[in-house]
């Protein structure tokens, strides 16, 4: 009896350090993650106190196997997260974007197939490795995301699902002691069938391609600009959080030089995120420090391979490969998952392990409780102030940005709305010393086009043009930047007949990614200047 009361306790303390995959909160604006870091603040410390009851209170009982509890707590709230898909496939709940039709407890359907993708190698596993009828819950487990994984629309996270599970079956099946033996004793047929699944392969990943082929050259630039601010500073880095400033940087330097392509222009963009984590941490953090990372994250993976913990460690594997090309680790969900995953690589059924984990999870709840708290209030605040600064009551709007601004000076999205809010109260000095504090985290080209005009009705043509150019040389396939260039060469305080020619020649003969009523206003307005 008191062992499956020990097993009950850690089930249900590891299951509520993985709980925050389920922690949604409609109060705060889409996409913060900060809710998710709170709520496993208070799961964190929860779990902690489970832990340290059951050590205590328990002492002579063995402690239940840490990897086993990850793997089911892992299977459980995947089933969740498929019965949510479920219901929001057939129109029974409604998604986490009004763009997409299925998403479970995510905003979008990325990470959410990342996330299924992730649990379908433990849930293999565990197939392979038990016996009925326990296996067939596994099983039972893996067919329902398998219902839901293919309507995300997700090829990272096929491909992460398809390559760890296909580990996860080799190990089981031996494949690397046939592979060793067949190498020795039938070499020109390893050499065959490796070359045959090369081209395989290579097919595979050119139909993955054309599937979306737009959004694929999109990933390719992306990186492309990514590697170009790596090697800006290579050793040390930009710095946490610094991403976006060195990514805009670095496509501005590379669009400014002019030597580039239609489509690069067509599929650029302004990312939050590298889609790779690998060269965002080296953005962030210099090469160095991330390899020493992958260092310690392969040293765990493969003394979990060693101990045949193939479940923990196809989830690892799938996680990495889904990092390729997407953004797990700027969620709090996969953060906490992939360290959870990784301290069950390495850690069985020893009492120390468990306090250890209690004694992290512990001091992490108690050291982060209050600022999380604290800025999950200020992000609650922070929506019902966007609902004045959306209906124009700026001036009310600003009072209540300016008391939030210490907390969330560091969101690009409310420094934007608070310089934008100034600039329409016709506040140009103030309106651009809060948009330069957003282009340090953000590479919107629409800060530098507000900070444009703050400078041209300060008078200040030269600065004005710099801004704008900056816009333009961020994204040059967006029209308005170009639009209020040829308005102020047109201005005059700052008239240029010949750039004004030319502006005018853009905006009225450049193709638009999608054509709109706005579009149209703004060619009519340029016609009319002279």
């Amino acid at each position: 009896m008191k062992k499956w009361i020990v097993i009950a306790i850690g089930g249900l303390a590891t299951a509520l350090l993985l709980s925050l995959v389920c922690a949604s909160d409609n109060h705060l604006p889409a996409g913060e993650t900060v809710g998710q870091w709170w709520w496993f603040d208070r799961s964190a410390l929860c779990a902690a106190m489970c832990i340290v009851v059951g050590t205590v209170l328990f002492r002579k009982t063995a402690c239940p196997d840490f990897s086993a509890a990850v793997s089911w707590s892992l299977i459980g709230w995947a089933v969740v997260q498929a019965v949510m898909g479920l219901r929001q496939l057939y129109g029974f709940s409604a998604s986490g974007h009004a763009l997409y039709a299925l998403t479970g407890s995510f905003f979008n359907p990325g990470p959410y197939s990342g996330y299924l993708g992730m649990v379908l190698p433990i849930c293999l596993h565990e197939y392979l490795r038990l016996k009925a009828p326990v296996r067939y819950v596994a099983g039972g487990a893996a067919l329902l995301m398998l219902c839901v994984l293919p309507a995300a629309m997700s090829r990272s996270a096929w491909v992460a699902a398809g390559v760890s599970c296909l580990w996860v079956y080799g190990c089981h099946a031996g494949w690397g002691q046939r592979l060793q033996q067949a190498w020795q004793t039938k070499r020109n047929k390893v050499l065959a069938v490796a070359g045959i699944s090369i081209c395989v392969v290579c097919l595979a990943g050119a139909g993955l391609f054309w599937l979306k082929p737009d959004s694929a050259r999109g990933r390719l630039f992306m990186w492309r600009m990514t590697g170009r601010a790596i090697c800006e500073k290579p050793w040390t880095g930009h710095g946490t959080g610094n991403f976006a400033a060195a990514y805009g940087k670095a496509q501005e330097t590379y669009f400014a030089a002019g030597d580039y392509e239609a489509w690069e222009e067509r599929v650029a963009g302004s990312p939050e995120y590298a889609f790779n984590e690998y060269l965002q941490a080296a953005v962030e953090y210099g090469i160095p420090t991330t390899l020493l990372l992958l260092a310690g994250v392969t040293v765990c993976w493969q003394a979990g391979r060693k101990k045949k913990r193939y479940g923990c460690c196809g989830a690892l594997l799938s996680l990495g490969i889904f990092a390729f090309s997407s953004y797990p680790l700027q969620l709090p969900v996969f953060v906490v998952t992939g360290c959870c995953l990784l301290a069950a690589s390495v850690t069985g059924n020893s009492r120390k392990g468990w306090i250890a984990v209690a004694v992290l999870a512990g001091g992490i709840g108690i050291g982060q409780f209050a600022a999380d708290r604290e800025a999950v209030k200020a992000c609650k605040e922070w929506m019902n102030a966007r609902l004045l600064y959306q209906n124009g009551a700026y001036d009310s709007a600003e009072k209540a940005y300016r008391q939030l601004y210490p907390v969330l000076k560091d969101r690009a999205a409310f420094l934007f709305e608070y310089g934008h809010g100034l600039h329409r109260q016709e506040k140009y000095s103030e309106s651009n010393r809060i948009l330069e504090e957003a282009a340090l985290h953000s590479c919107d080209p629409m800060i530098w086009n507000i900070m444009g005009k703050n400078y041209q009705a300060l008078g200040d043509g030269t600065r004005a043009e710099t801004c704008f150019l900056h816009a333009v040389h961020l994204l040059p396939g967006r029209i308005y930047p170009y639009y209020l260039l040829a308005k102020l060469y047109a201005s005059a305080t700052y008239r240029n007949p010949e750039k004004l020619k030319e502006m005018k020649h853009i905006v009225l003969t450049k193709e638009p990614k999608v054509n709109s009523t706005a579009i149209r206003q703004m060619r009519e307005e340029v016609n009319r200047l002279e």
